[in-house]
């Protein structure tokens, strides 16, 4: 079963939904929720480290097992729901206080005052 806060390699569809390209997202979605549903909740991952508004650099040493081999950006404002069936590896666990930063971000973003 996916745990959130793990690393995964998916096939995300380009926004015109004609292909798509293998990339690493982060599980977002609670436990609870991965073992009842057929779907994960997922954030994007992209090696590109530009500095902007909603993202959250991610290093080695913010794993708690397993192995990133660029430092990266989580993008809390690219959020995506898929089946776990389309999971195709396992990269690793982010520690926890990479989950709250992203938490924050996605409060953040959703903040209606």
């Amino acid at each position: 079963m996916p745990k959130q806060g793990e690393i995964v390699l998916i096939p995300i569809p380009f926004t015109d939904l004609t292909s798509s390209k293998k990339r690493p997202v982060l599980i977002i979605s609670n436990d609870e929720y991965n073992k009842k549903m057929d779907d994960i909740v997922v954030v994007a991952i992209t090696s590109n480290l530009e500095d902007r508004e909603f993202r959250v650099l991610i290093m080695k040493e913010d794993l708690s097992d397993g192995e990133l081999k660029v430092d990266s950006m989580i993008r809390a404002d690219k959020i995506y729901t898929l089946s776990k069936e389309i999971i195709l590896k396992r990269f690793g666990t982010v520690k926890d206080y990479i989950l709250e930063k992203v938490e924050n971000h996605i409060r953040k973003l959703i903040d209606t005052k």
